[in-house]
Protein backbone atom coordinates (compact mmCIF):
# COMPACT_ATOMS: atom_id res chain seq x y z
CA UNK A 1 0.00 0.00 0.00
CA UNK A 2 1.80 3.39 -0.78
CA UNK A 3 2.25 5.30 1.75
CA UNK A 4 0.09 8.50 2.30
CA UNK A 5 1.12 11.83 2.92
CA UNK A 6 -0.59 14.18 4.60
CA UNK A 7 -1.06 18.06 4.36
CA UNK A 8 -0.09 20.01 7.55
CA UNK A 9 -2.22 23.33 7.57
CA UNK A 10 0.54 26.38 7.92
CA UNK A 11 -0.07 27.75 11.76
CA UNK A 12 -0.96 31.32 11.60
CA UNK A 13 -1.98 33.59 13.79
CA UNK A 14 -5.91 33.69 13.23
CA UNK A 15 -5.51 29.42 13.63
CA UNK A 16 -4.37 29.56 17.28
CA UNK A 17 -6.86 29.41 20.04
CA UNK A 18 -8.36 32.70 22.00
CA UNK A 19 -7.72 31.72 25.40
CA UNK A 20 -3.85 30.95 24.72
CA UNK A 21 -3.56 34.49 23.20
CA UNK A 22 -5.27 36.37 25.71
CA UNK A 23 -3.52 34.79 28.16
CA UNK A 24 -0.14 36.23 26.24
CA UNK A 25 -1.73 39.76 25.81
CA UNK A 26 -2.13 39.31 29.54
CA UNK A 27 1.35 39.78 29.83
CA UNK A 28 2.06 43.36 27.55
CA UNK A 29 1.47 46.59 28.91
CA UNK A 30 -0.77 49.43 27.68
CA UNK A 31 1.78 50.22 24.74
CA UNK A 32 2.49 46.89 23.90
CA UNK A 33 -1.86 46.22 23.57
CA UNK A 34 -2.25 49.25 21.73
CA UNK A 35 0.55 48.68 19.12
CA UNK A 36 -0.94 45.15 18.73
CA UNK A 37 -4.30 47.30 17.32
CA UNK A 38 -2.02 47.51 14.27
CA UNK A 39 -1.07 44.01 13.73
CA UNK A 40 -3.66 42.46 12.48
CA UNK A 41 -7.38 42.27 12.99
CA UNK A 42 -7.84 39.46 14.92
CA UNK A 43 -4.87 40.73 17.05
CA UNK A 44 -6.72 44.55 17.18
CA UNK A 45 -10.00 42.69 18.41
CA UNK A 46 -8.18 40.65 21.03
CA UNK A 47 -6.10 43.38 22.54
CA UNK A 48 -9.56 45.07 23.00
CA UNK A 49 -10.57 42.26 25.33
CA UNK A 50 -12.55 44.14 28.51
CA UNK A 51 -10.78 42.29 31.26
CA UNK A 52 -7.18 42.70 29.83
CA UNK A 53 -7.29 46.51 30.19
CA UNK A 54 -8.58 46.04 34.35
CA UNK A 55 -4.88 45.94 35.56
CA UNK A 56 -3.87 48.78 33.63
CA UNK A 57 -6.69 50.93 34.90
CA UNK A 58 -5.80 49.92 38.70
CA UNK A 59 -2.04 50.05 38.41
CA UNK A 60 -1.81 53.32 36.40
CA UNK A 61 -5.43 54.99 37.42
CA UNK A 62 -6.18 52.74 41.00
CA UNK A 63 -9.58 52.84 39.47
CA UNK A 64 -11.21 50.50 41.65
CA UNK A 65 -14.21 48.16 40.81
CA UNK A 66 -16.81 50.81 42.49
CA UNK A 67 -15.61 53.74 40.36
CA UNK A 68 -15.88 51.67 37.12
CA UNK A 69 -19.63 50.72 37.87
CA UNK A 70 -20.11 54.17 38.97
CA UNK A 71 -19.03 55.60 35.44
CA UNK A 72 -21.12 52.72 33.70
CA UNK A 73 -17.78 52.60 30.96
CA UNK A 74 -15.65 49.64 29.90
CA UNK A 75 -12.45 48.90 31.08
CA UNK A 76 -10.47 50.53 28.24
CA UNK A 77 -12.59 53.31 27.82
CA UNK A 78 -11.88 54.12 31.39
CA UNK A 79 -8.28 53.80 30.62
CA UNK A 80 -8.29 56.19 27.47
CA UNK A 81 -10.29 58.42 28.76
CA UNK A 82 -8.11 59.39 31.85
CA UNK A 83 -5.28 59.31 30.06
CA UNK A 84 -6.14 62.03 27.33
CA UNK A 85 -6.56 63.73 30.88
CA UNK A 86 -3.94 62.85 32.91
CA UNK A 87 -1.64 60.64 30.63
CA UNK A 88 1.89 63.08 30.90
CA UNK A 89 1.86 61.84 34.24
CA UNK A 90 1.14 58.14 33.88
CA UNK A 91 4.66 57.22 35.05
CA UNK A 92 3.94 59.40 38.99
CA UNK A 93 0.13 59.13 39.26
CA UNK A 94 -0.67 55.96 41.14
CA UNK A 95 2.31 56.96 43.36
CA UNK A 96 0.62 60.65 43.82
CA UNK A 97 -2.42 59.39 44.24
CA UNK A 98 -2.33 57.38 46.85
CA UNK A 99 -0.21 59.39 48.93
CA UNK A 100 -3.69 61.63 48.46
CA UNK A 101 -6.11 58.89 48.96
CA UNK A 102 -3.89 57.53 51.89
CA UNK A 103 -3.42 60.66 53.74
CA UNK A 104 -7.47 61.87 53.33
CA UNK A 105 -8.43 58.55 54.73
CA UNK A 106 -6.81 59.13 57.64
CA UNK A 107 -7.03 62.68 58.34
CA UNK A 108 -10.92 62.90 57.69
CA UNK A 109 -11.86 61.43 61.09
CA UNK A 110 -8.49 63.32 62.82
CA UNK A 111 -8.25 66.18 61.31
CA UNK A 112 -11.53 67.09 59.53
CA UNK A 113 -10.65 71.39 59.35
CA UNK A 114 -7.33 70.39 57.53
CA UNK A 115 -9.39 68.08 54.80
CA UNK A 116 -11.75 70.61 54.23
CA UNK A 117 -9.31 73.39 53.30
CA UNK A 118 -7.65 71.19 50.45
CA UNK A 119 -8.35 73.03 47.38
CA UNK A 120 -9.77 71.22 44.13
CA UNK A 121 -6.91 70.46 41.47
CA UNK A 122 -5.58 72.60 38.89
CA UNK A 123 -6.04 72.70 35.20
CA UNK A 124 -3.87 71.88 32.16
CA UNK A 125 -3.85 75.21 31.52
CA UNK A 126 -3.64 76.75 34.83
CA UNK A 127 -0.12 74.86 34.80
CA UNK A 128 0.85 76.19 31.92
CA UNK A 129 -0.09 79.58 32.71
CA UNK A 130 2.29 79.34 35.38
CA UNK A 131 5.12 77.96 33.55
CA UNK A 132 5.00 80.88 31.27
CA UNK A 133 5.03 83.45 33.98
CA UNK A 134 7.92 82.06 35.75
CA UNK A 135 10.09 81.13 32.63
CA UNK A 136 10.61 77.44 33.51
CA UNK A 137 8.96 74.02 33.24
CA UNK A 138 7.52 72.33 36.30
CA UNK A 139 8.06 69.01 37.36
CA UNK A 140 6.02 66.64 36.10
CA UNK A 141 5.28 64.96 39.28
CA UNK A 142 4.70 68.25 41.07
CA UNK A 143 1.99 69.21 38.10
CA UNK A 144 0.59 65.60 38.63
CA UNK A 145 -0.16 66.41 42.41
CA UNK A 146 -1.70 69.90 41.52
CA UNK A 147 -3.71 67.97 39.24
CA UNK A 148 -5.63 66.48 42.26
CA UNK A 149 -5.28 69.05 45.09
CA UNK A 150 -4.12 72.46 44.48
CA UNK A 151 -2.87 73.11 47.55
CA UNK A 152 -4.66 73.99 50.20
CA UNK A 153 -6.34 77.43 51.73
CA UNK A 154 -4.08 79.74 54.21
CA UNK A 155 -5.53 78.18 57.39
CA UNK A 156 -4.27 76.78 60.37
CA UNK A 157 -3.43 74.27 60.94
CA UNK A 158 -1.30 73.47 58.00
CA UNK A 159 -1.51 70.25 56.05
CA UNK A 160 2.38 69.40 56.34
CA UNK A 161 3.09 70.06 59.89
CA UNK A 162 2.98 71.76 62.94
CA UNK A 163 5.33 72.30 65.67
CA UNK A 164 4.64 74.12 69.30
CA UNK A 165 7.36 75.00 72.06
CA UNK A 166 6.88 77.44 74.63
CA UNK A 167 7.74 80.78 72.60
CA UNK A 168 7.78 79.52 69.40
CA UNK A 169 5.03 78.37 66.72
CA UNK A 170 5.35 76.64 62.97
CA UNK A 171 2.00 75.17 60.86
CA UNK A 172 2.64 75.00 57.60
CA UNK A 173 0.31 75.40 54.40
CA UNK A 174 0.90 73.53 50.91
CA UNK A 175 0.63 76.50 48.91
CA UNK A 176 -1.30 76.85 45.78
CA UNK A 177 0.30 76.93 42.50
CA UNK A 178 -0.34 80.74 41.98
CA UNK A 179 0.20 81.81 45.45
CA UNK A 180 3.83 79.57 44.73
CA UNK A 181 4.15 81.36 41.41
CA UNK A 182 4.07 84.59 43.37
CA UNK A 183 7.14 83.76 45.56
CA UNK A 184 9.01 82.18 42.44
CA UNK A 185 12.55 83.17 43.13
CA UNK A 186 15.27 84.74 40.84
CA UNK A 187 17.26 86.78 43.90
CA UNK A 188 20.84 84.76 44.01
CA UNK A 189 20.80 82.26 46.37
CA UNK A 190 17.58 80.95 45.60
CA UNK A 191 17.45 81.19 42.15
CA UNK A 192 15.09 79.19 40.82
CA UNK A 193 13.08 78.35 43.70
CA UNK A 194 9.89 77.64 43.93
CA UNK A 195 8.12 77.75 47.23
CA UNK A 196 6.14 74.99 48.36
CA UNK A 197 4.79 75.97 51.87
CA UNK A 198 4.62 78.78 53.80
CA UNK A 199 3.99 79.49 57.53
CA UNK A 200 2.06 82.50 58.15
CA UNK A 201 3.73 82.70 61.63
CA UNK A 202 7.37 82.12 60.58
CA UNK A 203 7.46 82.95 57.05
CA UNK A 204 9.14 79.96 56.72
CA UNK A 205 8.84 78.07 53.46
CA UNK A 206 9.73 74.85 51.85
CA UNK A 207 11.42 75.15 48.77
CA UNK A 208 11.62 72.90 45.15
CA UNK A 209 14.45 73.64 42.64
CA UNK A 210 13.15 73.46 39.31
CA UNK A 211 16.22 74.32 37.92
CA UNK A 212 19.91 73.49 38.52
CA UNK A 213 21.63 76.08 39.68
CA UNK A 214 24.01 77.47 42.31
CA UNK A 215 24.75 74.48 43.57
CA UNK A 216 21.13 72.63 43.48
CA UNK A 217 20.72 69.99 41.61
CA UNK A 218 17.08 69.96 39.61
CA UNK A 219 13.67 68.97 42.04
CA UNK A 220 15.80 69.19 45.16
CA UNK A 221 13.54 70.13 47.92
CA UNK A 222 14.94 71.81 50.51
CA UNK A 223 14.82 74.48 53.71
CA UNK A 224 16.77 77.55 53.14
CA UNK A 225 19.35 78.39 55.89
CA UNK A 226 20.69 82.36 55.53
CA UNK A 227 24.62 82.27 56.56
CA UNK A 228 24.39 84.32 59.66
CA UNK A 229 28.14 85.01 59.20
CA UNK A 230 28.41 86.11 55.78
CA UNK A 231 28.29 89.25 53.86
CA UNK A 232 26.98 88.01 50.93
CA UNK A 233 23.16 87.52 51.47
CA UNK A 234 23.30 85.13 48.29
CA UNK A 235 25.04 82.84 51.06
CA UNK A 236 22.00 80.69 51.37
CA UNK A 237 22.79 77.03 52.73
CA UNK A 238 20.08 74.34 52.30
CA UNK A 239 18.70 71.45 54.31
CA UNK A 240 17.58 68.87 52.01
CA UNK A 241 14.61 67.22 52.70
CA UNK A 242 13.58 65.68 49.37
CA UNK A 243 15.44 63.91 46.01
CA UNK A 244 12.04 64.98 44.09
CA UNK A 245 8.72 66.40 44.77
CA UNK A 246 7.48 62.70 44.83
CA UNK A 247 10.06 61.37 47.21
CA UNK A 248 9.65 64.37 49.26
CA UNK A 249 5.71 64.15 49.42
CA UNK A 250 5.52 60.36 49.89
CA UNK A 251 7.68 59.90 52.25
CA UNK A 252 5.74 62.61 54.44
CA UNK A 253 2.56 60.92 53.65
CA UNK A 254 4.31 57.79 54.79
CA UNK A 255 4.71 59.08 58.24
CA UNK A 256 1.90 60.47 58.67
CA UNK A 257 -0.38 57.58 58.16
CA UNK A 258 1.67 55.30 59.66
CA UNK A 259 1.30 57.43 63.26
CA UNK A 260 4.82 58.18 63.34
CA UNK A 261 3.88 61.79 63.22
CA UNK A 262 1.38 62.58 66.24
CA UNK A 263 -1.61 64.16 65.97
CA UNK A 264 -2.41 66.78 68.83
CA UNK A 265 -5.30 69.19 68.93
CA UNK A 266 -6.07 68.44 65.18
CA UNK A 267 -2.93 69.25 64.53
CA UNK A 268 0.03 67.10 62.70
CA UNK A 269 3.17 67.51 64.90
CA UNK A 270 6.69 66.26 63.27
CA UNK A 271 8.41 64.57 66.07
CA UNK A 272 9.83 60.82 64.55
CA UNK A 273 9.53 58.12 67.29
CA UNK A 274 12.56 55.70 67.32
CA UNK A 275 10.56 52.41 68.76
CA UNK A 276 13.54 51.65 70.29
CA UNK A 277 13.67 54.88 72.38
CA UNK A 278 11.56 53.09 74.81
CA UNK A 279 12.61 52.40 78.56
CA UNK A 280 10.83 50.79 81.69
CA UNK A 281 11.52 51.19 84.99
CA UNK A 282 9.20 48.94 87.07
CA UNK A 283 5.69 50.37 86.41
CA UNK A 284 6.91 53.06 84.75
CA UNK A 285 7.79 53.53 80.70
CA UNK A 286 9.09 56.66 79.30
CA UNK A 287 9.35 57.15 75.48
CA UNK A 288 11.14 59.78 73.36
CA UNK A 289 10.25 61.05 70.13
CA UNK A 290 12.29 64.30 68.45
CA UNK A 291 12.73 66.82 66.00
CA UNK A 292 15.12 68.67 63.93
CA UNK A 293 13.78 72.83 63.22
CA UNK A 294 15.84 74.12 60.84
CA UNK A 295 14.17 78.23 61.46
CA UNK A 296 15.50 77.93 64.70
CA UNK A 297 19.16 76.49 63.15
CA UNK A 298 22.62 77.41 61.22
CA UNK A 299 25.52 75.48 59.11
CA UNK A 300 27.29 78.89 59.60
CA UNK A 301 27.97 79.24 62.59
CA UNK A 302 26.84 75.73 63.40
CA UNK A 303 23.96 75.97 65.55
CA UNK A 304 21.73 72.75 65.04
CA UNK A 305 18.17 73.21 67.24
CA UNK A 306 15.61 69.87 68.19
CA UNK A 307 13.23 69.67 70.46
CA UNK A 308 12.30 66.21 71.97
CA UNK A 309 8.53 65.38 73.17
CA UNK A 310 8.74 62.49 76.26
CA UNK A 311 5.99 60.43 77.12
CA UNK A 312 6.06 59.42 81.03
CA UNK A 313 3.35 56.25 81.41
CA UNK A 314 2.64 54.30 84.53
CA UNK A 315 0.78 50.76 83.74
CA UNK A 316 -2.57 50.61 84.48
CA UNK A 317 -2.18 47.77 86.09
CA UNK A 318 0.03 48.76 88.57
CA UNK A 319 -1.15 48.70 92.04
CA UNK A 320 -2.49 51.92 93.41
CA UNK A 321 0.26 52.35 96.31
CA UNK A 322 3.14 52.65 93.05
CA UNK A 323 1.35 56.28 92.46
CA UNK A 324 4.33 58.67 92.43
CA UNK A 325 5.63 62.26 91.90
CA UNK A 326 8.57 63.44 89.92
CA UNK A 327 11.28 65.24 91.93
CA UNK A 328 14.32 65.85 89.40
CA UNK A 329 15.98 65.10 86.35
CA UNK A 330 19.55 64.20 85.31
CA UNK A 331 21.04 64.70 81.58
CA UNK A 332 23.74 63.10 80.14
CA UNK A 333 24.42 65.07 77.18
CA UNK A 334 26.78 63.63 74.54
CA UNK A 335 27.60 65.53 71.06
CA UNK A 336 29.31 64.41 67.81
CA UNK A 337 32.43 64.57 69.22
CA UNK A 338 32.39 63.08 72.58
CA UNK A 339 31.95 66.25 74.34
CA UNK A 340 29.91 65.75 77.71
CA UNK A 341 27.63 67.81 79.24
CA UNK A 342 25.50 66.87 82.53
CA UNK A 343 22.60 68.70 83.34
CA UNK A 344 20.79 67.94 87.08
CA UNK A 345 17.53 69.93 88.54
CA UNK A 346 14.09 70.16 89.86
CA UNK A 347 11.15 68.72 87.98
CA UNK A 348 10.49 68.70 84.31
CA UNK A 349 9.63 72.39 82.23
CA UNK A 350 8.85 73.97 85.99
CA UNK A 351 5.94 71.37 86.94
CA UNK A 352 6.28 68.07 89.42
CA UNK A 353 3.99 65.52 87.64
CA UNK A 354 2.01 63.16 89.68
CA UNK A 355 2.25 59.43 87.89
CA UNK A 356 -0.48 57.28 88.85
CA UNK A 357 -1.85 53.64 87.46
CA UNK A 358 -3.18 54.29 84.01
CA UNK A 359 -1.82 57.76 83.51
CA UNK A 360 0.10 59.41 81.14
CA UNK A 361 2.31 62.80 81.42
CA UNK A 362 3.88 64.04 78.41
CA UNK A 363 5.96 67.22 78.09
CA UNK A 364 8.40 68.83 75.20
CA UNK A 365 11.78 70.83 75.58
CA UNK A 366 14.72 71.15 73.50
CA UNK A 367 18.56 71.44 73.15
CA UNK A 368 20.95 72.65 70.84
CA UNK A 369 24.21 71.11 69.47
CA UNK A 370 27.28 72.88 67.27
CA UNK A 371 27.48 69.55 66.07
CA UNK A 372 25.08 68.20 63.46
CA UNK A 373 24.49 65.55 65.64
CA UNK A 374 24.30 64.05 68.96
CA UNK A 375 22.47 61.98 71.60
CA UNK A 376 21.08 62.69 75.51
CA UNK A 377 19.96 60.02 78.04
CA UNK A 378 19.91 60.06 81.78
CA UNK A 379 16.65 59.32 84.87
CA UNK A 380 14.51 60.85 86.50
CA UNK A 381 14.36 60.72 90.33
CA UNK A 382 10.44 60.08 91.54
CA UNK A 383 9.14 59.80 95.53
CA UNK A 384 6.25 57.53 96.25
CA UNK A 385 2.97 59.55 97.52
CA UNK A 386 2.27 56.89 100.17
CA UNK A 387 5.84 56.01 101.16
CA UNK A 388 7.50 59.92 100.51
CA UNK A 389 10.57 58.94 102.18
CA UNK A 390 11.16 56.05 99.72
CA UNK A 391 12.67 57.44 96.50
CA UNK A 392 13.62 55.61 93.27
CA UNK A 393 15.35 56.46 89.78
CA UNK A 394 13.40 56.55 86.32
CA UNK A 395 15.80 55.68 83.21
CA UNK A 396 15.00 57.92 80.54
CA UNK A 397 16.66 55.84 76.78
CA UNK A 398 19.12 57.05 74.74
CA UNK A 399 17.55 59.05 72.09
CA UNK A 400 19.84 60.33 68.87
CA UNK A 401 19.30 63.77 67.30
CA UNK A 402 20.71 64.28 63.67
CA UNK A 403 20.45 67.20 61.06
CA UNK A 404 19.16 66.71 57.34
CA UNK A 405 21.44 66.24 55.11
CA UNK A 406 22.76 70.09 54.13
CA UNK A 407 24.65 71.59 51.40
CA UNK A 408 26.88 74.78 51.78
CA UNK A 409 26.10 77.91 49.73
CA UNK A 410 28.29 77.75 46.76
CA UNK A 411 28.65 81.80 47.34
CA UNK A 412 30.79 80.71 50.68
CA UNK A 413 32.84 78.22 49.57
CA UNK A 414 34.07 80.66 46.22
CA UNK A 415 34.15 83.62 48.70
Amino acid sequence: MAAMETETAPLTLESLPTDPLLLILSFLDYRDLINCCYVSRRLSQLSSHDPLWRRHCKKYWLISEEEKTQKNQCWKSLFIDTYSDVGRYIDHYAAIKKAWDDLKKYLEPRCPRMVLSLKEGAREEDLDAVEAQIGCKLPDDYRCSYRIHNGQKLVVPGLLGSMALSNHYRSEDLLDVDTAAGGFQQRQGLKYCLPLTFCIHTGLSQYIAVEAAEGRNKNEVFYQCPDQMARNPAAIDMFIIGATFTDWFTSYVKNVVSGGFPIIRDQIFRYVHDPECVATTGDITVSVSTSFLPELSSVHPPHYFFTYRIRIEMSKDALPEKACQLDSRYWRITNAKGDVEEVQGPGVVGEFPIISPGRVYEYTSCTTFSTTSGYMEGYYTFHFLYFKDKIFNVAIPRFHMACPTFRVSIARLVS
